[in-house]
């Protein structure tokens, strides 16, 4: 009998009939309080009616219309609302599929506009598991692993991620800037590289937010020789994070910035977004692709883009993640040495007593929050921070909810 393949390891036993709003329904006949929303996917909630209405409206009238040999209207009308809400300047968009796809067609631009082969990444961040991305993504080797060689001209430089290393968040800042400008004296130029590629908050590296010290600092460098600035936003962006798009809490002007996930509730849909001027200095033919800009993903993510500015779900993240935060320290046990996050991108990581990452007792608790009916996943180099993204949507009480749960499970540890 034919199966998915073996090495697809599911963080869940569940297996979904339907979902609705922050709640999946299992074939068991279970109700389950679904704080994953496939990975940050499912901003809007599982079938919201407007997305759903948009979506079924579209496949009627036309389901695919391959963006580079014709136009279709769902393209357009999304190309010119995402302007409305895009930070200045970044007026010229390109999609895809896939966040993967988003990342390279960013490293592609980057290099074919500057003329320059290097960039540098941060560590502990992710960026797709296609060879470039997995290139760049260092947030743990599972995503790299097996089948070097990978892509060239990828140099990485510390986050300031001040749990890990022991220290404030002004001491792991400082430490960062300095071993970048280090990494500029001893393995690329300044002169051969094109881009930071950066995540405003670390997603499976751990849930780790970036600094404002830290963010300007890399504008500083960027605008001093000539590199471009490039936010991941695949998981930061479209209200998760309480402000539209994750690095905009650092004042912090972009030059690239991808996105995915939350745009389109559940759609395939990425994309890339710069200045006219930046995206003309591609060269002919290095974008494209069958499936980019699809028609019925285009219609959901324009209905989704409805559904954020109508029931105020930017601010809404923004309550729910102080809330979530707030209860998630509150509850705190010995086992968890940080709480950490930004808007609904919460992390809890679970340590020995001697500080060392706990994997064990991590996978232990997010199974026995699904056991009580709380769906979560764990991340982190160690796999050993169990992190909470429910949707948008999520009202106070699914708050409580969860985190009732969440102290049930840390109480049975």
């Amino acid at each position: 009998m034919t199966e998915l393949s073996p090495i697809l390891k599911q963080a869940t036993p569940v297996t979904v009939d339907h979902g609705a709003g922050c709640y999946l329904y299992g074939t068991d006949g279970r109700r389950y309080l679904d704080f994953t929303a496939g990975i940050g996917v499912t901003s809007t909630g599982h079938c919201h009616p407007k997305v759903v209405a948009a979506a079924q409206a579209q496949v009627a009238s036309l389901i695919h219309g391959q963006y580079t040999t014709v136009l279709h209207r769902p393209l357009l009308e999304l190309t010119e609302r995402l302007g409305a809400v895009l930070p200045d300047g970044l007026d010229a968009l390109f999609f895809a599929n896939s966040g993967s796809e988003a990342v390279e067609a960013a490293l592609r631009l980057a290099r074919q506009a500057t003329g320059r082969p290097n960039v540098v990444v941060f560590h502990g961040g992710f960026h797709g598991r296609t060879v470039a991305a997995a290139t760049m993504t260092t947030s743990g080797t599972r995503f790299s692993a097996g089948f070097s060689p990978l892509m060239s001209g990828v140099h990485v430089a510390p986050f300031p991620t001040a749990y890990r290393y022991g220290w404030s968040e002004r001491e792991a800042t400082a430490f960062a800037l300095r071993e970048l400008d280090y990494l500029f004296a001893t393995l690329t130029s300044p002169a051969e590289t094109a881009a930071f590629i950066v995540e405003p908050v670390l997603g499976e590296g751990g849930y780790v937010p970036g600094s404002t010290e830290f963010f300007h600092g890399l504008r500083e460098r960027a605008d001093r020789h000539g590199i471009l600035l490039v936010f991941d936003e695949i998981q930061t962006g479209f209200g998760r994070t309480g402000k539209f798009f994750g690095h905009q809490h650092f004042g912090v002007r972009p030059d690239v910035i991808t996105i995915a996930k939350g745009l389109a509730s559940g759609f395939p849909l990425s994309g890339i977004a710069a200045s006219r001027e930046l995206m003309s200095r591609a060269w002919p033919g290095s974008q494209g692709g069958t499936y980019g800009g699809n028609a019925v993903a285009c219609a959901a993510a324009i209905a989704t883009l409805d559904v954020i500015e109508s029931e105020g779900l930017v601010d809404n993240a923004a309550a729910r993640g102080e809330q979530l935060l707030r209860g998630l320290r509150d509850s705190a046990v010995k086992a968890i040495g940080d709480v950490r996050g930004l808007g609904l991108l919460a992390g809890a990581e679970f340590t020995t007593a001697t500080g060392e990452p706990d994997p064990a007792t991590a996978a232990a608790a997010q199974r026995a929050a699904v056991d009580k009916g709380l769906l979560l996943l764990t991340c982190g180099a160690h796999m050993n921070v169990v992190r909470m993204i429910p949707p948008l949507i999520v009202t106070d009480t699914q708050i409580e909810d969860a985190l009732a749960i969440w102290s049930e499970v840390l109480a049975e540890l």
